[in-house]
């Protein structure tokens, strides 16, 4: 197991820091509300990588289980990741691990990206419907209704605007010099 730098726990860190400022603030649309939550987690993936950005969003997940308002709408606790739109929390681990594994094998390709950041998307809607589902005991047709086909669009700015800014951002910090010779080589 190999040991993480200085760079990785400050980028770790910054990453949780933005989900935990992103992810209160919300516009309700229904039972399940609008979030920049998978904002940030595009532009962590633009930035840091798979790996890290897990690692920052589990961070995120753990500080929200242990009751701090960092959930949308300023809740937190386990109660929110256990109820009836903790499905989605949970499938943007999925999320995470299947969009930044294409990004990284496209080589950052930023439209190769976007797509693999919609497949990630795809798997954490159908996990956090399914939940709903379960929980709320409605309908696959209602559950898609309130829960899916209202953020498409938003999810798909948010996709752009993560990889362009992200993507930026990177580029940035590379270039600053702020990760050492190992950093860069991981992740060039």
């Amino acid at each position: 197991m190999r040991k993480i730098t200085t760079y990785e726990m400050a980028m770790c860190g910054i990453m949780a820091a933005l989900m935990c400022i992103a992810g209160p603030l919300s516009v309700p649309i229904g039972p399940v509300p609008v979030t920049l939550t998978n904002l940030v987690i595009y532009f962590a993936l633009a930035v840091t990588g798979t790996r890290l950005t897990l690692n920052s969003y589990i961070v995120y997940l753990l500080l929200g289980a242990a009751g701090l308002p960092v959930f949308s709408g300023f809740a937190g606790g386990l109660a929110k990741l256990s109820g009836p739109t903790g499905g989605y929390l949970i499938g943007f681990i999925l999320m995470i691990l299947i969009g930044g594994a294409v990004y990284e094998r496209s080589s950052r390709h930023p439209v190769i990206g976007a797509a693999g950041f919609f497949i990630g998307l795809v798997v954490a809607y159908i996990f956090g419907t399914a939940w709903f589902v379960f929980q709320m005991k409605v309908g696959v047709g209602y559950a898609l209704t309130v829960c899916v086909w209202p953020f498409i669009p938003f999810d798909l700015i948010k996709i752009v605007l993560g990889i362009l800014v992200g993507s930026s951002v990177r580029k940035a910090v590379m270039h600053a010099g702020f990760a050492t010779g190992a950093d860069r080589k991981q992740r060039g």
